[in-house]
């Protein structure tokens, strides 16, 4: 097992991945973060116009602060043009889609001072989900493949952006469960949520989610098939996805804002 691999290990038993990927970092103000982490994130496509954030409940547990700072940042976005506010049964926070520059302004706050730490999570990820891959080739079951396959053809029959999102979460962990190991699988859980901003999801486009679909079943049918190298190359390269995209995104900011 390479170092790295030991050093995630010890991050989880001695706390979870904040032992590896060390603290969040500090802020002054809840909600304000968070309101910069939820443009980035649209930003980045896990949220798109029209569409409802989730409920105050739900960012509360995803992002584990308090409602209160939940509130502030959803007013903070609501005062800013970014979301609307829309009450009744069928109410919430809804993405607009007329932005201004100054959104920009909110993602280099955010992203930019963390592009280190993730540069850093990024890349171990991929030595991580590499692994997990390679030794869920090696120990899946028929009932694991089910799983990983039912997961797959949920995410290629997706309605909409959320159910995609709960049936890539089914099948990454679907993977990682396959391992054996509950160790690894919490390490898999964890640092996936780091680098989707704690939000739960890929920060996939339209486009980058039909080639994750096509990465998905290669990546179950390596598993399927035993084949413990190919699986963790195709996983190294179906995470390297996210790394792309917010690359991508760092360049466009920094160069708009002339950093």
């Amino acid at each position: 097992m390479s170092d790295l691999i030991e050093l995630s290990l010890a991050g989880v038993l001695d706390g979870g991945a904040e032992g590896l990927l060390g603290p969040r970092p500090a802020t002054k103000n809840v909600g304000e973060q968070l309101a910069e982490r939820l443009v980035t994130a649209v930003a980045l496509g896990v949220y798109v116009p029209g569409q409802r954030l989730p409920s105050e409940r739900e960012l509360s547990e995803l992002v584990g602060v308090s409602r209160t700072g939940v509130r502030e940042a959803i007013h903070r976005l609501a005062d800013a043009g970014y979301v609307e506010v829309r009450r009744g049964r069928q109410g919430g926070a809804f993405v607009r889609a007329d932005w201004g520059p100054q959104s920009h302004d909110m993602i280099r706050r955010y992203l930019l001072p963390n592009w280190e730490r993730f540069q850093a999570v990024l890349d171990a990820r991929l030595h991580i989900e590499g692994t997990i891959a390679r030794v869920a080739a090696e120990r899946r079951t028929a009932s694991d493949i089910d799983r990983m396959r039912a997961a797959h053809r949920a995410y290629t029959g997706a309605a909409d952006r959320d159910a995609s999102r709960v049936a890539d979460q089914q099948l990454h962990l679907a993977v990682a469960e396959a391992t054996g190991n509950p160790v690894l699988t919490a390490l898999s859980v964890q640092i996936r949520s780091r680098v989707s901003l704690g939000l739960g999801a890929e920060p996939y486009t339209s486009s980058v989610r039909d080639k994750a679909a096509v990465q998905h079943e290669q990546l179950v049918d390596a598993i399927a098939d035993g084949d413990a190298e190919l699986a963790a190359r195709l996983a190294q390269e179906h995470f390297g996805l996210t790394e792309r995209l917010l690359r991508k995104l760092v360049r466009r900011v920094s160069k708009e804002l002339g950093s």
